[in-house]
């Protein structure tokens, strides 16, 4: 039986879920896709942690007991997210120990609120940092204007960072400016850069969903045959910028002191249309030192019916550039399309955190009128001890 999943990590691309549960937790599941499916890592936003705390009873005991002390609710939402990443990041600690550090990683978002706000990012990303208190943890800051200084001054502080919601390679270009700095003060800081880790979060799918609603709207010939080129074009042209970046002698003086470099993240890499290959944000995306970030259902898809080549990307750069071109010269203004993903990108988790907020404030009101079991506690303390 062919092992897809391997021949996908043995080609260089690291494969994390994109999802977290405590019910996840709880089943031994994250555990099962570590160990059979090479997952070495995990990412969370505030849209899967809505889900997850709609979708299970499993914190019920711990809502409870929050009630029973009066948390507040936004306390209570810091103490049950950073619960389950702490239990995740101790189940994929063997991945992390295996790979030296690079792999078995797990990220928790800063407050989507804080993303034009560098100050009070930062002061969150640190308080993330120690209340889950793992080495394997990464804290997603946003690209945003105010988001890049936050990145350099977290890594400074010797923390590791996933820097998410990149849509456009200028953007990318910054990410990766914010990245060096970082660590050339946390190296001046006399942190440990070895112990440093980081993923740039390039999100593709989303991209195709822009620009392809516009190219259906322009309506021509020409315009309907550009769908679904523009997403894996924008991919792949910034790993030719994260390749320039990475061999450049700023880096090697990094390196030098123990630095690894920023792996690129692709994210948002469920397809949208049905009319594309399911797999098509994994396939067209492979080359060495990169990750995929997958929802359960692409990992599955790919395991069934994933082809694996050695690498789809340096030898794309030509055509990515060509389907730019072609792109404009029908009409579509990708600066503006990576302009509206930005801002919508921190409005969506802007909502999915009112709505865990919304989720949670019910959840304790209806915990402090004694519905609950409390009976669960001691086995859940023990689960994420």
């Amino acid at each position: 039986m062919t092992d897809r999943l391997g021949e996908l990590s043995s080609a260089g691309v690291a494969i994390w879920l994109d999802d977290l549960s405590r019910t996840r937790l709880t089943s031994g599941g994250l555990e099962k896709l570590r160990q059979e499916k090479h997952v070495a890592g995990v990412t969370t936003n505030p849209t899967i942690f809505a889900k997850a705390l709609s979708d299970a009873n499993e914190y019920n005991w711990q809502l409870r007991d929050l009630a029973v002390r009066g948390v507040e609710v936004e306390e209570a939402v810091r103490m049950l997210t950073t619960y389950d990443v702490r239990w995740a990041c101790d189940v994929m600690r063997p991945s992390y120990d295996k790979s030296g550090g690079i792999d078995g990683r797990v990220s928790i978002e800063v407050d989507p609120r804080l993303a034009h706000e560098t100050e009070k990012t930062v002061a969150e990303a640190k308080a993330l940092w120690w209340l889950v208190d793992r080495p394997n943890l990464f804290i997603k800051i946003p690209a945003t204007e105010a988001g890049l200084p936050a990145i350099t001054a977290t890594l400074a502080e010797g923390i590791s960072v996933n820097v998410t919601l990149i849509f456009g390679l200028d953007r990318y270009s910054q990410v990766m400016e914010a990245f060096l700095a970082g660590l050339e003060q946390a190296k001046a800081n006399g942190h440990d850069l070895s112990k440093i880790g980081s993923v740039a979060s390039f999100f593709v799918s989303r991209v195709d969903s822009e620009v392809d609603k516009r190219l259906e709207k322009i309506g021509s010939d020409e315009a309907k045959a550009l769908r679904g080129k523009a997403a894996i074009a924008n991919a792949q042209l910034a790993y030719e910028r994260y390749s320039e970046v990475f061999s450049s002698k700023r880096w090697q003086a990094l390196a030098d002191a123990g630095a690894q470099p920023q792996r690129p993240l692709w994210a948002s890499t469920s397809t949208k249309n049905p009319d594309f290959r399911d797999v098509i944000y994994v396939e067209q995306l492979i080359a060495p030192g990169t990750v995929n970030t997958m929802p359960e259902s692409v990992i599955k898809a790919y395991a069934d019916h994933g082809e694996t080549q050695a690498d789809t990307i340096t030898g794309a750069y030509d055509a990515a550039r060509k389907a730019f071109s072609d792109l404009e010269a029908v009409g579509v203004d990708l600066t503006d399309v990576i302009a509206v993903l930005e801002r919508e990108g921190v409005e969506k988790f802007e909502a999915s955190w009112l709505e865990l907020l919304d989720g949670v404030r019910k959840s304790l009101e209806s915990a402090a009128q004694g519905v609950g079991t409390p009976g669960r506690v001691a086995q859940g303390n023990a689960k994420a001890a």
